[in-house]
């Protein structure tokens, strides 16, 4: 039984991308700079070479409280990317195969954001009268300040990021959750001509002057242009399970299980828990949001950083659960190092790390593509291989 075990720290960068300053994120360094400003406790990544594949990509060691050597069957490496994004469904889609090809729309800091045919086709399709914000926002400012006035008009509230994105935030109970996700599906329709990446829903709850985001969040995006692995995994007879947000971020596209949770202790429990199930050769890939959404995005240093000592702490239990033949990969999609200036995303290269004890592959280099992951993967599960990228295996 083969299986790969793959695990998104969403937005855990390790800086030094050589065009960073093309998308104006020279200096930006997830991990770096988090180490900088707090003393991290990092055993268990250390010891799959999280520290090695970070002096690798930035030619000077990284000093944690408290480490590890690499220990047998780890290896590391680090990965650029080659799509020009630096978001979910670029990051993504090329870790598995696909390049970003696809001219996505993204929008200037301008009100209004959104083409006003765009948003006018929405709202007749929904028989919405009209909507708030239309604005570049974070998702809790928008709905902090405009929450009261939602509720009120009843109009739903639109705004952007610097990925290419929709979102719309509404009241599950006075707007409705469902209703909210019908407007979103029409605005997935209607926003296809336009090439945004994502719609997503945004639900929240609570009362003026105290709303909060709810777990019900929803995406709707694009499918991948080409093949992934994930694809090539299911026509073959094997499982593939995403967990939290994957099937969302490939419109469901070669996933065979879609299992929901949320936050860091909920997304661990059910990865260790489809790790116990999965009996069979294929795919358990996971997404951990709360890096990117809760802490990266709100420049939450502390946050971040206390986010990594709980995932490494729950680290052990998955590379105790590992069999032999078990392919360990932790890697992420792009940075949003909380340290750096706005709150977008930032353009680094990513480390991959993680365990195959069957193979003495310690260190993997630097790769020059997000898909050699991929085409790992299909190595080891002895699959045709995807259009981009190299196996290092």
């Amino acid at each position: 039984m083969k299986r790969v075990i793959w695990l998104v720290m969403d937005s855990f960068g390790i800086g030094n991308a050589s065009d960073a300053d093309k998308f104006g994120d020279s200096g930006s360094d997830t991990l770096g700079n988090i180490a900088k400003n707090y003393e991290l406790s990092i055993p268990n990544m250390s010891s799959l070479g999280l520290l090695e594949a970070y002096k690798l990509n930035n030619k000077k060691p990284l000093h944690v409280k408290v480490s590890q050597k690499p220990i047998k069957g780890s290896f590391w490496g680090v990965a650029k990317e080659t799509s020009l994004g630096k978001d979910t469904l670029s990051g993504h889609w090329e870790m598995a195969g696909v390049a970003m090809d696809i001219d996505m729309r993204y929008f200037e800091e301008k009100i209004p954001v959104f083409p006003k045919k765009m948003i006018e086709e929405i709202l007749s399709k929904a028989k919405i009268e009209g909507i708030l914000g239309n604005r570049h926002a974070g998702g809790i400012e928008i709905i902090d300040s405009l929450g009261e006035e939602h509720i009120k008009t009843g109009f739903p509230i639109f705004y952007t990021s610097a990925d290419s994105v929709l979102q719309i935030a509404a009241h599950e109970k006075y707007f409705g959750l469902q209703k909210l996700y019908t407007l979103c599906e029409i605005a997935r329709e209607v926003s296809n001509k336009y090439n945004i990446g994502r719609v997503i829903a945004r639900p929240f709850d609570g009362e003026i002057g105290n709303f909060e985001r709810t777990k019900n969040r929803k995406d709707y995006a694009l499918r991948p242009s080409g093949k992934s692995i994930l694809e090539i995994a299911k026509e073959n007879q094997k499982e593939v399970i995403g967990i939290g947000k994957i099937y969302d971020i490939f419109g469901g596209a070669g996933i065979t299980k879609k299992t929901l949770a949320y936050k860091l202790e909920g997304l661990m429990d059910e990865t260790i828990n489809q790790i116990s199930e999965l009996k069979n050769d294929g795919i358990i890939y996971t997404n951990f949001v709360d890096f990117d959404m809760e802490w990266g995005h709100r420049r939450d240093t502390k946050g971040y950083a206390e986010g990594l000592e709980y995932f490494d702490k729950r680290l052990i239990e998955i590379i105790n659960a590992l069999q032999e033949d078990d392919f360990l990969i932790i890697t992420a999609d792009h940075g949003c190092d909380p340290t750096f200036k706005g709150s977008d995303h930032t353009r680094e290269n990513v480390p991959i790390f993680g365990m195959l004890k069957s193979k003495e592959l310690k260190e993997i280099g630097v790769r020059e593509t997000f898909a050699d992951i991929a085409n790992s993967i299909a190595t080891h599960l002895n699959l045709p291989s995807t259009k981009l990228g190299k196996s290092f295996l």
